[in-house]
């Protein structure tokens, strides 16, 4: 009987997914990371995970599932690959993707090392994407979820052809998210009206440039709000405040609107522009991984440069220093360097990496 590690986040996918696993004959083993110190903050916030609330769901689900479950401490890692880089991100100009960089450093990385130590054959998650090996090119091809309304393979694209070989998602054929609660449901589990969270665990009260204040112990100093040509608008409350594409709550009195279009990190100046400046239509991407064979000349794809981006015709060519040039057929509103770019070749996710330069 093959094994699987259940990465158990206390919510209702993850609880399904062990529970479809189990009904398939897979021998499972369900585990919840502990990430951080402040979890008891979490537990106050409705719409976040990795709650002590949440430790204690996953414990319920899988006494009644009659599976081995376990916490392990990964407070360690959590905080020098998620949390640091979050900080750092910030501190450069840069908007990162927290949840990016927890799927690719802990879940698919740490925790994926732990289940090889506990000889389980797969990981397996409650995110909503599709796993399937193509005969053609003998690669793993990771793909959107049936359920589009709810696909995460855009946080997913930073995955390896081994980790992908050994990762199941059990609820990328489901077609609505009401079907995955009638699961719960059944099993009549302890969160199967939980709400799904949506905030990044450590910053609940989605307060970045506080949690950024206090993690670091640093104050971010005021600055200057100028246009494009250098005109002094007036004064920001601290640069890790602002994210491209911002325009309310800056705090001053405009005769038009305006938009944050750049940051300038050295003289410590926030850059404001009518909206017709935050389009372009080429970004630079690096640290990226090939989902498909990389290709060598360039390749017609579409692509989101955030989460919720709609996908968007462009075209994709690596360049001699092995970054990435993407550039869109029409172009594109806000892209933001620390964000991802990912590729999509129909429902198939091509690749992803870092706008590093837009």
């Amino acid at each position: 009987m093959e094994r699987v590690l259940v990465a158990m986040s206390g919510g209702v996918d993850s609880s399904v997914s062990a529970a479809l696993l189990i009904k398939e004959g897979y021998e499972c083993i369900g585990v919840t990371m502990k990430l951080y110190e402040q979890e008891q903050e979490a537990d106050e916030a409705e719409n976040t995970c990795c709650a002590l609330s949440d430790t204690e769901d996953a414990r319920k689900v899988c006494n009644e599932l009659g599976i081995d479950y376990y916490v392990l401490n990964f407070k360690e890692a959590f905080a020098e690959q998620v949390m640091n880089r979050f900080v750092a991100s910030y501190e450069a100009g840069d908007t990162p993707n927290p949840c990016i960089d927890c799927n690719r450093y802990m879940k698919f990385d740490k925790l994926y090392q732990r289940a090889k130590e506990l000889d389980c054959d797969y990981i397996a998650t409650g995110h909503y994407a599709r796993v399937a090996y193509d005969e053609q090119s003998q690669r793993y091809l990771l793909k959107k979820s049936n359920n589009l309304a709810k696909d995460q393979s855009y946080v997913l694209a930073f995955l390896n052809q081994e980790q992908l070989a050994h990762t199941i998602f059990p609820l990328g054929a489901f077609n609505s998210k009401e079907e995955v609660r009638a699961v719960a449901d059944q099993h009549e589990f302890v969160n199967a009206k939980k709400h799904d969270s949506q905030d990044i665990c450590f910053v609940p009260d989605g307060d970045y440039a506080a949690f950024i204040s206090r993690y670091t112990g640093k104050t971010y100093p005021p600055g200057d709000f100028v246009t494009m040509d250098g005109k002094k608008l007036g004064e920001h409350k601290g640069i890790i405040r602002y994210t491209i594409g911002q325009r309310k709550g800056l705090g001053l009195a405009l005769p038009a609107p305006m938009y944050v279009c750049r940051k300038d990190m050295e003289k410590n100046e926030v850059i404001l522009s009518a909206e017709d400046a935050l389009f372009t239509t080429t970004c630079i991407v690096a640290d990226f991984n090939w989902i498909y064979e990389q290709p060598e000349e360039s390749m017609r794809v579409t692509a989101k440069t955030r989460y919720r981006a709609k996908e968007a015709p462009a075209t994709v060519r690596v360049l001699q220093d092995g970054k990435v040039e993407l550039v869109f057929d029409e172009p594109q509103r806000a892209i933001t360097t620390g964000q991802a770019a990912v590729l999509y070749d129909g429902e198939n996710v091509v690749g992803g990496g870092t706008i590093v330069s837009v």
